[in-house]
């Protein structure tokens, strides 16, 4: 029997979803310049869990203040920010959902604009003006998504993803082409990937069993190959430590570039893992409702959904009452996308999507 997008999901440490529906982790600059939370993205993610998703997650939020990537970006590199997130988490779930946050590092992709200083990543890289970390500031990263995870739990959210993804500080150090480290974080594929592993056992060690876990990768650009995440997903799912896995394709139905002679599409590669007890979840051009259930069919666990839930607060409710839902169509006026729940910041941010918002009229 097919799934179906009202179906629940259980996970394996308890966690359920009401629906297969997950908010993507949405860059919006909608919050303050120290990591606080605002009230305007206290109303962007709180309008999503009254609008029928199961799984709220937030923006991607920095474990390090020098990890910053981008203004207005939700923090969690400090205790100063658990009042807003214990409010956040608190609101998403009095809707039904389950809250999430991101945990995150841009490393050389946090802007000295916005950090004040030179970005770091594993090894220099002088075309993102970026400083080697030393083995010392390797193990504080480690230490602060550890941290950051267990401040989430205080706060009351019922998981976290670690960011594995987009070309941001754990991808830098999986991705060989960036990666030219000497020590036991660089080489080989296990060293490359020895930081992310050791982050997600910490955080299953510290925060426990009943936490959900979950994380987030994605081939074929900054360097990574659909064969090496391919390796990393399967160990992740047979370490039995993480709940979800999040693949980010950007079009899940695209022929893979390291195989291009391949009939499989991207999405149907990363099904060929051996999920076990591991749910999977997806993101990438799925905008309709007829995207959902393809997906669904395909055997992905929950659909990941960014473009379309901007454009419609309550598009899992839509689609559950009609399979063949299609959100408005581009370009919209800003006082629909106010109407939306989005600020003047974030429709702002939107304008970089070519043909998303209307241009104003002068």
């Amino acid at each position: 029997m097919k799934n179906k997008p009202e179906d629940h999901v259980t996970f394996n440490c308890g966690t359920k979803l009401k629906n297969r529906f997950m908010l993507a982790p949405l860059t919006n600059r909608q919050s303050y310049e120290n990591g606080q939370l605002s009230n305007e993205e206290f109303h962007w993610l709180t309008m999503r869990a009254k609008g029928d998703f199961g799984l709220v997650m937030t923006c991607a939020s920095h474990v390090q203040e020098i990890g910053k990537g981008f203004s207005g970006q939700l923090g969690i590199f400090s205790d100063d920010h658990k009042y807003g997130h214990k409010k956040l988490a608190d609101a998403i779930k009095s809707y039904g959902s389950v809250a999430v946050i991101q945990l995150h590092h841009a490393g050389m992709r946090s802007p000295k604009e916005v950090i004040g200083q030179k970005a770091v990543c594993p090894s220099d890289s002088e075309k993102h003006n970026a400083r080697a970390l030393t083995l010392e500031e390797v193990h504080q990263l480690k230490d602060d998504f550890i941290n950051a995870a267990i401040r989430a739990k205080q706060c009351g959210y019922d998981g976290v993803e670690v960011h594995g993804a987009h070309g941001y500080i754990l991808t830098q150090f999986l991705s060989s082409e960036i990666n030219k480290r000497t020590d036991n974080y660089g080489g080989s594929l296990e060293n490359r990937s020895r930081l992310l592993f050791e982050i997600v056992d910490a955080i299953r060690k510290h925060c426990g069993e009943n936490f959900l876990l979950g994380v987030r990768l994605s081939p074929e650009k900054f360097g990574m190959k659909l064969s090496e995440i391919k390796i990393i997903s399967q160990q992740l799912i047979d370490s039995n430590q993480i709940d979800f896995l999040d693949i980010t394709l950007w079009d899940c139905f695209k022929l893979p570039v390291e195989y291009p002679e391949s009939e499989l599409n991207l999405l149907e590669h990363i099904l060929k893992l051996d999920f076990k007890n591991v749910k999977l979840t997806v993101a990438g051009n799925i905008r309709t409702g007829n995207d959902v259930q393809k997906v669904l069919d395909l055997g992905v666990d929950f659909v990941t959904i960014g473009r379309s839930g901007i454009l419609h607060h309550d598009f899992p409710k839509r689609v559950i009452e009609n399979p063949d839902f299609s959100p408005i169509e581009n370009p919209v006026s800003e006082d629909y996308l106010k109407r939306e729940g989005l600020s003047e910041t974030f429709i702002t941010y939107m304008r970089r999507w070519e043909g998303f918002v209307e241009d104003v009229k002068p």
